[in-house]
């Protein structure tokens, strides 16, 4: 578990501190990628993710990040959320590098994410374009013929196309 503070904010990875209501009410109506994501699909992406908080003086969750890893060769950054009233503030780059901090003692080859704007918040912790776009793909139930199960479940962060955060 890591803990670090600074101008009135504090990035934590300490389970016990994630606020799920806040989580799951900021992702699944206003993070545009997110959009109608269940409780549960949230509560599941948790239990199976890295997770970071970042919270206030007073210690209120106020942004979030989580990541999908198998702690040897890849990561996957998503779900980075900051509140609207503590935006402009790093909070999203500060949750970026906690998570690059966090698994750099890992030594992954590669950690990806995917943005639709904002790329400089990314590009401050070292992020850069895909090199080479043209060799990734992706599976939705959507493009396979199947119909989804939760409206941002199956098809959010992990398997969205290029705009999920």
């Amino acid at each position: 578990m890591i803990t670090s503070s600074k101008d009135d904010y504090e990035v934590s990875t300490d389970p016990d501190r994630l606020d799920i209501d806040s989580v799951h009410r900021r992702l699944s109506t206003d993070a545009f990628w997110a959009l109608g994501r269940s409780r549960e699909t949230v509560e599941r992406s948790v239990r199976g993710s890295l997770n970071f908080g970042a919270y206030d003086a007073a210690g209120a969750q106020v942004a979030y990040a989580r990541v999908v890893t198998d702690l040897a060769t890849f990561a996957w950054l998503c779900d980075v959320y900051v509140a609207p009233a503590h935006r402009g503030r790093g909070l999203g780059t500060r949750l970026a590098g906690a998570a690059l901090d966090h698994l750099a003692p890992h030594r992954l080859k590669r950690v990806l994410l995917s943005t639709l704007d904002a790329h400089d918040v990314y590009a401050k912790v070292g992020f850069v374009p895909f090199p080479d776009p043209e060799k990734l793909m992706i599976w939705t139930p959507e493009a396979a013929g199947e119909v989804p199960t939760d409206a941002a479940g199956p098809t959010g962060p992990g398997s969205a196309p290029p705009g999920n955060h």
